[in-house]
C-alpha cells in the first residue's frame, strides 16, 4: 500500500508541474470540470496548487440532483466558486420545439444535436479568450480516448489541450480520492462509472465496459458528447 501511495503521488506531482507549465506557457488556462471522479482529483490538485487556473462546469439542466450536491461539497470544503455556464435558453426551446423534450432517443442525429446545445455551444463561450483547457481524459476509459496525447493543438476549438491524468488509472485515481479523503459523486458507489445527464447515464452490469452506461442504446464507436473529437488531433510539440 505504501508502494502505491508514494507512486499515486509522485503521479499528482507530475500532474502538478504539468499545470503549471501550462499555466507559464498558455495563460489563461481553463479546466473544464466533469465533476467525475478523475475531475475530484483534478479539482484537489489546482484548487489546492495552482488555484491561477479558472475552473468551469457545465449545466446542461438535466444533471443528477446528486452532481448538484457535489458541487455544493467541492465548493465548501475548498472556499471557492465553481463557475457554471447554461445553455442558451432560447436553443433549448428551439431544440425542444424540433426534437422532442427526450428526442435524443430517437437517432444519433438528434443526440448530437442535444449535446450540441446543451455542452458544446456552453463549451465554446466557456473557453473563449482562453490558451489552453484541461481535461481528466485517460486512456484506460475507451478506445477513442485512448488515442489522446497528453498535449495537442485542438484545432476543433481552437487552444492547446492538455491531458494530465492520461496515464492514470482508474484504480489510481479512487487511490488518491480515499487517501485525501476528497468528496465524490455518490452515484459512484451505485455502479455509475461514467455520470452525465440523467436521461443519457445508467448504471453499469458486471462485464460491461467502464463506459457502458453513456448513450448506452448507440454503437460504442459513436458514444462521445462531440467535446473529444473521435480523430487524434496533431500533438503539441514541446
Amino acid at each position: 500500500m505504501g508502494e502505491l501511495l508514494n507512486r499515486i503521488e509522485q503521479k499528482a506531482e507530475a500532474v502538478r508541474a504539468s499545470l503549471a507549465e501550462a499555466v507559464r506557457t498558455h495563460t489563461p488556462v481553463a479546466y473544464a470540470n466533469s465533476l467525475g471522479a478523475e475531475a475530484m482529483v483534478l479539482t484537489d490538485i489546482i484548487w489546492t496548487h495552482v488555484p491561477e487556473i479558472d475552473v468551469f462546469s457545465i449545466d446542461t439542466g438535466r444533471l443528477h440532483q446528486e452532481t448538484y450536491d457535489l458541487m455544493e461539497k467541492l465548493q465548501r470544503r475548498y472556499g471557492r466558486t465553481l463557475r457554471l455556464v447554461h445553455p442558451d435558453a432560447g436553443a433549448l426551446e428551439r431544440l425542444s420545439a424540433h426534437r422532442g423534450v427526450n428526442g435524443f432517443y430517437h437517432s444519433l442525429d438528434a443526440r448530437l444535436e442535444c449535446c450540441q446545445v446543451r455542452k458544446i455551444e456552453p463549451f465554446k463561450r466557456a473557453i473563449a479568450g482562453f490558451g489552453a483547457w484541461i481535461t481528466g481524459v485517460r486512456r484506460e476509459q475507451s478506445a477513442v480516448r485512448a488515442l489522446a496525447a497528453p498535449l495537442e493543438w485542438d484545432a476543433q476549438y481552437g487552444l492547446y489541450k492538455l491531458s494530465p491524468l492520461l496515464e492514470w488509472s482508474e484504480a489510481e485515481v479512487w487511490q488518491y480520492i480515499r487517501s485525501h479523503k476528497l468528496p465524490y459523486n455518490v452515484l459512484h458507489d451505485r455502479q455509475f462509472p461514467s455520470i452525465g445527464c440523467v436521461p443519457c447515464t445508467r448504471a453499469i452490469q458486471p462485464g460491461e465496459s467502464r463506459r457502458a452506461g453513456r448513450w448506452w442504446w448507440e454503437h460504442p464507436e459513436s458514444r462521445e458528447c462531440g467535446l473529444h473529437p473521435r480523430e487524434r488531433r496533431a500533438t503539441a510539440q514541446a
